[in-house]
C-alpha cells in the first residue's frame, strides 16, 4: 500500500496570539509542513477587521517557513442547521466573514461543521444547512476559497456524522463544486466507522467513497479519540494513545489515495520531556510511514 512517493502533507493547528502569521511560525517550530489556525476569536462573533500589514506579514511567514496549504477552521458559534431565525442570519453573516478573511489571506479552504439542529429533525436540519450553504455561495460567488464540510462525531443534535447526511449536502446545495470535505479520525471513529483493521479501514473508506467520494476528501483532522467506537462523543487523544491505536493512523500513513492531502492535528496542547506534543505526536506518524 505504501510507496516511496506516498508522504503526506502533515501539520496541526496553531494559535494565532500575537497575529496570525504566528500561527505559521509555531507551526514551523513544531516540525509542521502545514497549519490550521483560527483566523480571529474563535469564541466571539467580533473580529478586528484584517489590514494589509497582517495579509503581508502571514504570507511572508509561509514562504520563509516554508509551510503550505494554510487551512482556516470558522467559529465555533456559527450554527448553519440552527431553526432559530436570527442566529442563522447571524451565523451566515459571521461565516462569510470568515470566507472573506481566508480571500484575503489567500487561504484555499475554510472549515466547518455542518451545524446543530437542536429542536428540529436531522432532516430539518440538513436542509437549513443546505439554504445557508446556497446564501453564502450568493455572496462568495466571485471568490476563490472554497468550504470543507466536517464529518462529526454526532455528540448533540450536531449534523455531518454519517456520511449520508455529508452526501445529501453535497447532493442538494446549488454549488457544491464551491463544497468539499475534512475527514476527522476521531469523528468518524466516534460516530461508528471502525478504521482499526485493513478490512475495516478498507470498508469504512469504501463506503465513504460510495456515499460522498474520497475525491471531495481536501483535507484530514488526525486525531485519536478518548472515548469508544460510536461513542458519539467528540473527545480528541493523542495519536496512538486513545481508543483507536496506532493502526488506523499507519493505514492513512500508507495510502497513496492521499499522499497530496494536507493533514492536521487538533490533539492537546502542551509538552512532554520539554518538547512540544504536537511534535512528539508529528514524529509518531512519520514513524508509521512505510518506505519502500
Amino acid at each position: 500500500m505504501g510507496t516511496a512517493n506516498s508522504i503526506p502533507i502533515l501539520g496541526a493547528h496553531a494559535s494565532i496570539a500575537g497575529g496570525i502569521h504566528k500561527a505559521v511560525e509555531r507551526a514551523k517550530e513544531d516540525t509542521c509542513q502545514c497549519v490550521q489556525f483560527f483566523s480571529k476569536n474563535n469564541n466571539q462573533w467580533a473580529a478586528k477587521p484584517l489590514r494589509s500589514g497582517d495579509v503581508a506579514r502571514f504570507q511572508q511567514a509561509l514562504r520563509a517557513c516554508d509551510v503550505s496549504h494554510p487551512l482556516i477552521h470558522d467559529s465555533y458559534l456559527i450554527n448553519l442547521a440552527s431553526p432559530q431565525k436570527e442566529l442563522w442570519h447571524r451565523s451566515i453573516d459571521a461565516f462569510v466573514e470568515e470566507l472573506h478573511r481566508a480571500e484575503l489571506l489567500g487561504v484555499p479552504y475554510v472549515v466547518t461543521h455542518p451545524g446543530c439542529h437542536t429542536t428540529k429533525t436531522e432532516r430539518q436540519g440538513l436542509r437549513r444547512v443546505v439554504h445557508a450553504l446556497d446564501a453564502v455561495s450568493r455572496q462568495a460567488s466571485d471568490w476563490k476559497v472554497r468550504v470543507l464540510l466536517e464529518t462529526t462525531a454526532g455528540q448533540g443534535t450536531s449534523l455531518g456524522a454519517s456520511f449520508e447526511h455529508l452526501g445529501f449536502l453535497l447532493g442538494e446545495t446549488k454549488r457544491a463544486d464551491r463544497l468539499d470535505v475534512c475527514f476527522d479520525t476521531c469523528h468518524v471513529f466516534a460516530a461508528g466507522y471502525p478504521l482499526g483493521t485493513r478490512r475495516e479501514y478498507d470498508a469504512t473508506m469504501g463506503r465513504f467513497d460510495a456515499v460522498v467520494g474520497l475525491r471531495r476528501i481536501k483535507a484530514f483532522h488526525l486525531n485519536d479519540s478518548k472515548r469508544s467506537l460510536g461513542s458519539r462523543v467528540d473527545r480528541h487523544e493523542h495519536i496512538g494513545r486513545g481508543r483507536m491505536g496506532l493502526e488506523p493512523f499507519r493505514h492513512l500513513m500508507n495510502d497513496p489515495r492521499f499522499r497530496n492531502i494536507p493533514m492536521y492535528l487538533e490533539t492537546p496542547k502542551g509538552e512532554e520531556a520539554g518538547e512540544s506534543l504536537d511534535a512528539v505526536n508529528l514524529r509518531t506518524l512519520r514513524g508509521l510511514m512505510e518506505r519502500r
